[in-house]
């Protein structure tokens, strides 16, 4: 055994029970499984990184960790962007390749599935619907949905505090939309002004954004019931950790979309989780999928709150691990932090990709390997790992080739997905959608007793004219006539003709008109005019 291969093997030896095997570690091209490469429990709320170009074996690394921490008692927390994932829910087929390849790793491969509970954005497609309400969605996170600059996302910020001081629940986007409708119409200008002197530009100019949002079918993910995140932290009869699976190919042409929701379970679990130190074991691992959709085009306050997130969420026993391409995808302040890293290959086509091959052989520890060539020559299932151990260390630069999962490598049927849905329990708690009252239809009968006041106050006004009329003395018809110039006859005809309007108006038809149509056109104003299901 070369010096190397030695120090991997005393670097990745801890004691049975307390890491997951991720595979066997490599010499001279071949799998050495008399030393196994693993990552210790209590470490893993550390977090780390698992990177690599496409088609070298992320998303199966990221399947063989999740089905190791389900079997350790882990629960899981995973976005199944392309729909791979879902295969954690079939048991696996074995194939004399696949035999043959188990073998030479010393793999003990069984075929098995993962108990695992799929999720859908909203419902939108096949999961148990996840949602979340507006309020607790935040202007923060909601800033970075909507794409807006710092000035909006600011008047974002004040609009939510004016809904929540005027006891108005934003539950989902209509309610949003109908507090910015309402200060920017003439019943609500006092109240604008009152918040700060919010522009109608830039009340404009979200509410634009936020119908852009709902013509991509978003408004399904904002509403109740909303998504209980100690859901996540179940485990199975058996004892092993359940998978939470999030079904995300309906919604990849939405990646702020999503990504944002992952914050949002982040940063729920953070508020609502107690201290826990450093536990054996995480209570929860969580999988950022194509972590570079949660950082593009993030504004610094995002950033900001990712960063924060990630540093203090460990104390809670949640340990995250980020899913991407290059370690470039990942801002500084976060990569920082990552405990664990599992490196696939890297190819160097092009003088940018030279250059972040070169920049992510800088963040290794120092090893006896080049890794500059051997990251860029690792073969599909293949990767560089390092940790942290017990003892706060890097563990040494480890070449390994990955187990394979014992469930299968790619999807699992639908109509075994639709079945797994409708029997769970979550079901029943969030199949259908609750549409309490809340901001849009207080703002709605306000707006509908407005008109009514007005209405009834024109009615006052007009039903005054006719008494004053009847209190003036008619002129006999034979006097108008010999006595008022040519003119006088237009002025008559004048008055007969505002007479007729005054009957028109004070009669009950017109009265129940008037307060029939203030009130669907306050419906039209705040999109109610059928009740949104």
């Amino acid at each position: 055994m070369s010096e190397a291969l030695e120090a991997i093997r005393t670097g990745y030896s801890f004691p049975a029970g307390t890491a997951i095997v991720l595979g066997s570690a490599i010499e001279a091209d071949a799998p050495v499984p008399e030393v196994p490469v693993a990552l210790p429990l209590a470490m893993l709320n550390r977090h780390g990184l698992v990177a690599g170009a496409t088609g070298t074996g992320k998303t199966v690394t990221l399947q063989v960790l999740a089905q190791a921490l389900s079997n350790a008692g882990v629960p899981v927390f995973a976005a199944d962007m392309k729909g791979d994932l879902s295969g954690m829910a079939t048991a696996g087929e074995p194939s004399e390749k696949l035999l043959a390849r188990t073998e030479a790793n010393g793999q003990a491969w069984e075929a098995k599935a993962s108990p695992v509970e799929f999720y859908a954005l909203g419902g939108e497609g096949t999961g148990i619907p996840l949602r979340a309400t507006v309020t607790s969605f935040g202007p923060l996170l909601l800033s970075k949905v909507l794409d807006l600059n710092e000035t909006q996302e600011s008047v974002l910020g004040l609009l939510f505090h004016y809904a929540d001081s005027a006891g108005l629940a934003l539950l989902d986007l209509a309610d949003l939309r109908a507090v910015l409708t309402f200060l920017d119409s003439d019943e609500g200008k006092e109240d604008l002004r009152a918040i700060g002197g919010v522009s109608s530009a830039s009340v404009g100019v979200i509410l634009r954004k936020i119908a852009n949002l709902e013509a991509q079918g978003a408004d399904v993910f904002f509403g109740e019931p909303e998504f209980d995140i100690a859901d996540l932290l179940r485990t199975a009869e058996d004892g092993r950790g359940i998978v939470s699976m999030l079904e995300l190919p309906a919604v990849q042409d939405r990646p702020a979309l999503f990504s944002t929701f992952l914050m949002w379970l982040l940063a729920e679990l953070f508020e609502n989780l107690p201290e826990v130190g450093d536990p054996e074991k995480p209570k929860l691992v969580f999988f950022f999928d194509e972590a570079h959709l949660l950082f593009d085009g993030a504004s610094k306050a995002f950033l900001d709150s990712v960063a924060q997130t990630v540093r203090l969420i460990r104390s809670k026993g949640v340990g995250i691990f980020f899913v991407t391409q290059s370690p470039s995808d990942v801002p500084d302040e976060v990569l920082a932090q990552l405990g664990a890293r599992i490196q696939h290959q890297l190819r160097a086509h092009t003088p940018k990709d030279a250059k972040a091959l070169r920049a992510t052989v800088q963040t290794f520890p120092t090893s006896p390997y080049d890794l500059e060539e051997l990251i860029s020559t690792l073969g599909t299932g293949e990767a560089i790992v390092t940790v942290i151990d017990p003892d706060g260390s890097p563990t040494p630069v480890a070449p390994t080739r990955v187990y394979a999962p014992t469930s299968t490598m790619g999807p699992t049927d639908a109509a075994a997905m639709e079945a797994a849905v409708k029997e769970s329990d979550r079901w029943a708690v969030y199949g259908e959608p609750i549409d309490r009252e809340s901001a849009r239809e207080i703002l709605t009968a306000r707006l509908e007793r407005a008109s009514e006041d007005a209405a009834a106050s024109a009615e006052t006004e007009n039903a005054e004219a006719p008494a004053d009329s009847a209190n003036r003395v008619p002129l006999p018809e034979s006097a108008g006539r010999s006595e008022a110039p040519t003119g006088s006859r237009g002025r008559s005809r004048g008055r007969k003709e505002r007479s007729v309007i005054e009957q028109v108006v004070t009669s009950s038809a017109f009265k129940q008109f008037t307060r029939t149509a203030a009130r669907e056109i306050a419906r039209g104003i705040f999109g109610t005019g059928r009740r949104r299901r």
